[in-house]
Order: structure tokens, then sequence, then C-alpha cells
């Protein structure tokens, strides 16, 4: 199929395309011909300085020893470039940096609601899920909400806040004392370290 457009249109799209969407792709460092630099200082694969030389004849070195020329220090005078396998390093990058996502754990903070007239058996439910997410070692916010005339009786909502912490005592410690706002009061438990728990 052919297409008949301005080509003026065209140039205006390409260099909007270099402009804005190659510097987004290219986020890497500078390699091989992509070095422009009049001079650069060299240091060798095992860390070695080769001292000050054009681009021209690091980019040699680098073939000659079957390496890339890697730029790591765009700012200095002149530029500071390594020889390097770039290929094997960005895969030894990758590779550390999905192990430190791997390692980093996301805490989340459950909620568990109650009301100031619950059940025995209700509470002991909330209780054990409760339990089961500190295990997990998230945290967990405990909330009491007031209905009406239930507002003139906070210090039931608070007798249960403290009897819950209390309950989960063994595996949690309690953030902060229980604390009204509006018509909720609330008390955050954090997981104990493994090495407090009795």
């Amino acid at each position: 199929m052919l297409f008949c457009c301005d080509v003026g249109a065209i140039s205006a799209a390409h260099i909007l395309f270099c402009l804005e969407v190659l510097p987004i792709a290219n986020t890497g460092h500078q390699t091989n011909e992509d070095i422009r630099d009049k001079e650069v200082r060299l240091i060798s694969e095992s860390g070695e300085q080769l001292g000050i030389m054009s681009s021209q004849e690091a980019l040699r070195l680098a073939e000659e020893r079957s390496l890339d020329l890697v730029k790591i220090s765009p700012n200095a005078v002149p530029p500071v470039c390594k020889l390097m396998d770039y290929g094997k390093y960005r895969f030894e990058q990758t590779k550390r940096e999905k192990e430190a996502r791997k390692n980093q754990r996301v805490v989340e903070i459950k909620e568990i609601r109650m009301s100031p007239g619950i059940d025995v058996n209700d509470f002991n439910v909330k209780l054990r899920n409760a339990q089961k997410f500190l295990a997990e070692g998230n945290r967990c916010k405990v909330t009491v909400r007031f209905r009406g005339r239930e507002m003139a009786h906070t210090n039931i909502g608070q007798e249960l806040l403290l009897k819950f912490a209390e309950e989960c005592g063994e595996i949690a410690a309690m953030d902060k004392s229980p604390k009204l706002e509006g018509r909720h009061m609330s008390i955050f438990l954090s997981p104990k370290p493994a090495k407090d728990k009795k």
C-alpha cells in the first residue's frame, strides 16, 4: 500500500521521535561507537589505569580484547571509560536488582473492625484473624465504631481494644494507646521481632 504525505510532516515527526522517545529508550551507558569524545581516560577490565587516549584508540583496544568500551563517568574531564563485557555486566546488574526485589518485603496494614457490643465468639474470630495477619508479618489496625448513643460509652470501646491488644501480646506490640477520631477508636498492632516472641 502506498501513502502520499507531506515530507515536512514526516521530518517533523521524525525529529520529535528523536528528541522525546530515543533518550527515554537509551537510559544505559554509552558504549563503543556511541562514545564520540575526542579523548578518554581508559581503565582496563581488571581496574588498572591505562591512561588518556583517543576514543578511536580505546575502541581498537576493546576490539582486540573482544570487550566493550563503556563510558562509566561521563562528567569527568576527560570522560572515564572502562573495558568490560557489557552484556554480562547488564545481566549481572539485572540479576542483582531482581534479587533485591525478591528480598524486599512489603508490610501491609490489615484492618479489623468491631462494634462496642461485639459477641464473645465474634471477638474470638476477629482475634484469630488479627493473629494470623500479625504472624504473616503485617501490621494490624483494630477499630471500634460507635453508632448513635454508643458515643456516650467510649470507655467500653477502649477496654475492648486494650483487651484485644493484651490477647495479641505474645506476638504483637501496641504502637499507640487507643485514640478516638470522630466515631472511630483505633489502635495499631505491630508484629514483634522473632527474638522478642516468648
